[in-house]
């Protein structure tokens, strides 16, 4: 089957799905031929079976706000794929949630998942609730009606949620909180606990810990590193802020920081006592000009940071948030180095322009597999019952970046010598759920 057929055979399947598709296309381009040439997958039709979800959960949320009124969210668990292990992925409380985002999000987590090389299928889930602005006993009732249904299609070996986009501490408790309630037992159902109750430590930190582990691997790989380089973050949610932690950590000069409304742009460099004020500032629900306000740095109204002048751009906001002319901007500036800390932030053809103009590339399904790393951790440390000190967890971590570094280079080498990373994070996150839906039949 060529690629253009095998994605018109999805898009028929799935039309009104513009995400999904987005991400079925740009993991297609680089496996399908792979397949070609490896006919076994071909004839057991593994690509068809992997675009197509195991289970897709749909249901009501009802709830009473501070007023007394009744709202009524809806509510969605995406189980993609258990082939090496039971699904795993996040839980996504924004006004933007569907069903074409989350099987997006549900199909990028299988690759990222098989990349970790820990036993994790892949899910996602969500809903359309916003969390901003709601008073915490409104997220609490809201958390709690979720879960009323959510809990009898979820378990420790069958589907284990996380935190994402509007789903932190706090709701990752109230959720724990009520599935316990309701089911009378304490398992490690939910990654992202709080410390207290079965949590590991430096989850917050992990998955911006781990992007910029892998671009360090990038650029080692190059002979150069993260020291004296000028980086872009957008974002500055959990990613964006522990990335912005660790580059400085690492020599690097972060100038930038974003929001919905605009971006900061620090010429000094954001130091770490600005990173403090930054989380204060999310802490308390309040945006990012106000930073701007308080150090007398440039504030880029409802712009994005690529225009700014980098070596290295770090996408960590959300899909789709660079394209095409953002790439060109970043490439004409001098920018070495994009890569991904959000789900797909890149578009298509961004990903095209950049991979043509041999610019060092992370795709998020490697770049970003730093959270649901150390998610599989917290699940191995409830399994024994046991906590791992700080520095135990972030050398495991930082391992598995590594490993997943040395899978891309084994599988993305192209005909010129180039290393696409692109290509090696997909198909070798390809292979190992293959062999394992080989292994276990028609299922």
């Amino acid at each position: 089957m060529e690629i253009d057929q095998f994605i018109s055979y999805v898009a028929q399947r799935d039309a009104n799905e513009p995400e999904f598709l987005q991400a079925v296309s740009d993991v297609t381009e680089s496996v399908l031929p792979f397949i070609r040439d490896n006919p076994r997958y071909q004839k057991e039709k593994i690509l068809e079976r992997i675009v197509e979800p195991e289970r897709v959960v749909i249901f009501r949320v009802p709830w009473v706000n501070d007023r007394g009124e009744i709202e009524v969210n809806r509510g969605f668990r995406v189980q993609m794929n258990s082939a090496i292990g039971p699904y795993k992925g996040g839980l996504r409380f924004h006004p933007s949630v569907n069903l074409s985002i989350l099987k997006f999000l549900a199909f990028e987590q299988t690759f990222k998942n098989s990349l970790t090389g820990l036993p994790m299928g892949s899910g996602k889930g969500g809903s359309d609730f916003n969390t901003r602005n709601r008073s915490d006993g409104e997220v609490m009732r809201f958390c709690q009606s979720f879960m009323t249904e959510l809990f009898r299609h979820i378990g420790s070996n069958l589907d284990v949620p996380a935190g994402d986009i509007g789903v932190g501490a706090r709701e990752i408790g109230y959720l724990f909180g009520q599935y316990k309630r309701i089911k009378g037992s304490f398992t490690g159902v939910l990654t992202g606990k709080g410390s207290e109750f079965g949590g590991s430590l430096i989850r917050p930190e992990a998955t911006g810990y781990g992007l910029v582990y892998f671009t360090e691997e990038i650029l080692q790989n190059k002979g150069d590193s993260m020291q004296g380089k000028k980086v872009t973050i957008s974002g500055s949610g959990n990613v964006a802020q522990y990335a912005l932690q660790k580059s400085i950590e690492l020599g690097a000069t972060v100038v930038s920081m974003s929001d919905s409304d605009g971006t900061i742009y620090d010429e000094a460099g954001i130091d770490d006592e600005k990173l403090a004020y930054i989380m204060k500032l999310k802490n308390n629900h309040q945006r990012i000009h106000e930073y701007a306000s308080k150090y007398k740095c440039e504030y880029l109204e409802n712009e994005k940071p690529w225009k700014i002048p980098c070596d290295i751009a770090l996408p960590c906001a959300t899909q789709n948030e660079l394209n095409q002319e953002d790439a060109r901007q970043l490439i004409d500036n001098g920018a070495i180095c994009i890569a991904e800390g959000a789900n797909m932030p890149c578009t298509s053809k961004a990903i095209h322009l950049i991979e043509e103009s041999n610019i060092l590339y992370g795709p998020g399904k490697a770049a970003n597999a730093g959270g649901v790393t150390v998610s599989g951790l917290e699940m191995s440390q409830n399994s024994l019952r046991f906590s791992w000190s700080r520095e135990k967890v972030d050398h495991k971590l930082r391992n598995v970046m590594h490993q997943i570094h040395k899978k891309c280079l084994h599988y993305g080498r192209t005909e010129d010598g180039h290393i696409s990373y692109e290509k090696g994070a997909n198909i070798a996150g390809f292979v190992k759920v293959a062999e394992a839906m080989i292994a276990l039949g028609v299922v």
